[in-house]
């Protein structure tokens, strides 16, 4: 037997706005613009983010592509990060935590997310999760692959534990 290769699934994006008349219109189809795999067997495919909120939904086709921005695990300072992940079966996860409230469903086969203490939460395909800043670790125990999407929101700090800086690191706050 060979080496396995493993590709990522092109995310296709749809996005929607007006032009300069009001008129609604798709001003993006395709493939997100920017693809991330921190470890191998793992893709984080951004779909869209927003600097603030309220957010800019501006008229007009000459948009920034907000999913071509290149971002780190966080979503910019009071925004929001739009992302679908990709598992492979059998990788391991790392424990982490973010200073953010997450939106989380299962879109394609199924992932444990490791919590504290020995606890274990299995999303399935349609199953969808409200995370707050906890600490955790995805895992794919299956033997397919999992997908999931993603919307970070940023938050207020909790101040404890351990969460990753806004530059990738982690922070240890005692």
């Amino acid at each position: 037997m060979g080496e396995r290769t493993w590709t990522p699934s092109p995310i296709r994006r749809v996005i929607t706005g007006h032009d300069t008349k009001g008129i609604a219109k798709v001003i993006i189809d395709g493939p997100s613009a920017y693809v991330r795999s921190r470890t191998a067997g793992t893709a984080s495919s951004l779909v869209w983010c927003t600097d603030s909120t309220p957010s800019d939904i501006s008229m007009g086709e000459d948009v920034e592509d907000m999913g071509a921005r290149q971002l780190g695990t966080y979503p910019p300072p009071g925004g929001a990060r739009f992302i679908v992940m990709e598992f492979e079966p059998g990788l391991p996860g790392t424990m982490h935590r973010t200073e953010t409230i997450d939106y989380i469903t299962c879109i394609e086969g199924e992932i444990d997310m490791d919590m504290d203490e020995g606890v274990t939460v299995t999303l399935r395909q349609g199953d969808t999760m409200v995370q707050r800043g906890t600490n955790h670790s995805w895992v794919n125990r299956s033997d397919r692959r999992a997908q999931i999407s993603i919307v970070l929101v940023d938050a207020k700090p909790l101040g404890i534990g351990h969460a990753v800086a806004r530059g990738g690191v982690v922070e240890d706050k005692k």
